[in-house]
């Protein structure tokens, strides 16, 4: 007799199947799937987990942990008597992505694998140290797709669960996903250590350019104090300028805030509208990319276009946010379209879109202000990394002089980063 037809042996099956062909998503056109493009969790499985035979693994994830068949990494993992994964690490937003921003979902046992899950969100140091320890892993995997961006909080995440590890005597293992929105090369202000918070705790630029995975070997090489035992399982047939839709993995939502990846490319320049007054389209279905506030008007949109803003385009748009700023309330204002991503900036067009508001609406703009933190009160501060970009705009320079201030700055991290890049092609 066969084996029983179970949900553990169909998704054991269902593994092997998806580590060793490769296969995604269905598409909507005629471009052919990539079937020579693995992550790096479908090259562990495709090699029987092997780097981690023999041990207790815990896993840092959230529902970006896909496999291109669209099942989870962890249900697959918890049905596989290959590996013995016996826990996993929900950051911001939760393992199965329950909470909205600034949130998590706490301990609790995961209904669909009987797993403990462990909140790591806002732990770092000895604390998470200890939670690692409590668990009785030998072994943490982390497996979170990034936005790209400096301010998205998982790549802390992982900075913290490395420095942790190393303090619990764990090792490290990075299953390497695509920087979404191509990683030819890095924008905008460096990170200084006065304005460190867990929206940028070291000195990267703000739009990385790098993987998770390279990442992880910057970090652990330039800015841990003590380096935890690396490994980074790399991708398969990926490169720089592989744009994600041609992976032929799903997109899956990061966040709740991040619904496309159209989102993602606009990210790491519209994010720095949360340290202004104007709503960044959180309460719609277009975050990040519908910006206004309800003193703005068509003005905005005709400016914007008029500079011809390489790789942008600006819709005038009205929308009423269901909740954060502006709730309820109609705001006139812009979406912003990318259309040519190898030639869009997206950090230096979002300067361009606050110099020109600034300059349009100078009663109605203000820098957002944080009374609870009376050192460093202006939030963009945290989002730039100093009070450059700030005071730059508030003199009155225009994006190109705004630019201008931290390109040494960016020039040394392009130098940094250079020593760590796995892939190549298309930088």
């Amino acid at each position: 007799m066969g084996q029983p037809f179970t949900r553990r042996a169909l998704l054991s099956t269902a593994a092997v199947a998806v580590a060793g062909t490769g296969m995604g998503f269905p598409r909507n056109d005629d471009r052919p799937s990539r079937r020579d493009f693995q992550t790096g969790v479908q090259v562990l499985m495709a090699d029987g987990y092997r780097l981690v035979r023999g041990q207790k693994v815990g896993i840092v994830t959230n529902p970006t942990g896909i496999l291109p068949d669209l099942t989870h990494e962890v249900d697959v993992m918890a049905a596989d008597d290959r590996i013995e994964l016996v826990a996993v690490f929900g950051p911001e937003h939760g393992f199965r992505g329950a909470a909205q921003a600034g949130g998590s979902e706490g301990f609790y046992v995961d209904e669909q694998t009987g797993l403990p899950v462990y909140d790591t969100y806002l732990k770092s140091g000895q604390a998470l140290a200890d939670i690692f320890t409590r668990s009785g892993v030998d072994t943490i995997m982390f497996d979170i797709q990034d936005a790209g961006a400096r301010f998205y909080t998982y790549i802390w995440t992982m900075f913290d669960s490395m420095q942790a590890a190393a303090l619990a005597g764990k090792r490290f293992v990075v299953l390497d996903r695509p920087n979404p929105i191509t990683a030819r090369r890095a924008y905008g202000p460096v990170m200084t250590p006065q304005f460190s918070t867990f929206i940028g705790r070291e000195a990267i630029s703000q739009a990385h350019g790098m993987t998770v995975g390279e990442l992880a070997k910057l970090f652990n090489a330039e800015f841990l104090d003590q380096p935890v035992d690396l490994t980074v399982v790399e991708m398969r047939g990926w490169k720089r300028d592989l744009a994600y839709e041609d992976t032929g993995l799903p997109w899956v939502l990061p966040s709740p805030n991040m619904p496309t990846v159209d989102t993602a490319f606009v990210y790491s320049g519209t994010g720095m509208f949360e340290g202004t007054n104007l709503s960044e389209g959180r309460g719609t279905t277009r975050p990040f990319e519908l910006i206004g506030a309800p003193y703005v008007d068509h003005r905005w949109a005709d400016a914007l276009n008029a500079q011809r803003l390489p790789g942008a385009g600006f819709r005038l748009a009205y929308f009423t946010p269901t909740f954060s700023k502006h709730v309820n309330v109609l705001c006139g204002g812009v979406q912003l379209y990318v259309t040519d991503r190898k030639v869009f900036d997206p950090v230096k067009t979002a300067i361009a879109m606050i110099v020109t508001a600034k300059g349009l609406y100078p009663a109605g703009f203000a820098w957002r202000f944080d009374t609870s933190d009376p050192a460093r009160p202006y939030w963009i501060d945290k989002m730039t990394g100093s009070t450059r970009a700030r005071t730059d705009i508030d003199a009155g320079k225009g994006p190109d002089e705004v630019e201008a201030g931290w390109a040494a700055e960016l020039a040394a991290f392009a130098k940094t980063r250079e020593k760590y890049l796995i892939y190549r092609g298309g930088r």
